[in-house]
């Protein structure tokens, strides 16, 4: 079973209480149903399919949520590449947009490329995120570089190396890439 499949088997109510009620501590079926306020048929309806999912297995009479599936589900999430935010490719042409979606997941820049064709790409994508004649601290700079990629540094440098942004003392602003019409 696929790791998002497991995880939408927490979305119906009594099965989050019922796993809820067993990440603090195993329980028998009687505790769970004190527990969780839930007669006892949605509880047993609840364990038979989260033990289905592999969240839970049965200890001393009882049940015990399965940390280590959790575990195991959040290392292969954490591989699973999301596709590219849509917002991420407006303002650019469509072969811009097969660009950005090799290196975007989601809003999260996964990587800087190495060709300089294509980060000069990225590049012009990051600075549609500064207005034109506006002046900003390099905190600034920081936070708004930092929401796409947590090396902030790295990327606002090269904004600056590449003529999108222009730098005074601590003071940058948009000096490059195109602009979007209104």
């Amino acid at each position: 079973m696929h790791p998002v499949e497991r995880l939408k088997i927490l979305l119906d109510p009594a099965r989050l209480a019922v796993a809820g009620a067993l990440a603090v501590e195993p329980a028998t079926t009687d505790a769970l149903t004190e527990r969780t306020g839930l007669h006892r048929r949605p509880v047993l309806d609840a364990l038979g399919a989260l033990s289905a999912a592999g969240l839970v297995d049965t200890e001393d009479g009882g049940y015990r949520l399965d940390h280590d599936a959790l575990r195991d589900i959040a290392q292969e999430l954490a591989t699973v590449e999301l596709p590219m935010d849509p917002s991420i490719g407006y303002g650019m042409t469509d072969d811009e947009r097969v660009v950005l979606s090799r290196f975007f997941h989601g809003r999260t820049l996964h990587e800087v490329p190495g060709n300089r064709a294509k980060r000069l790409i990225v590049l012009e994508r990051l600075a549609l995120e500064f207005d034109v004649g506006r002046r900003y601290s390099e905190r600034e700079v920081n936070a708004i570089l930092g929401e796409f990629n947590p090396d902030w540094s790295t990327l606002r440098r090269a904004l600056v190396d590449e003529g999108f942004l222009d730098r005074d003392q601590n003071e940058y602003w948009r000096s490059g890439g195109r602009v979007e019409s209104p």
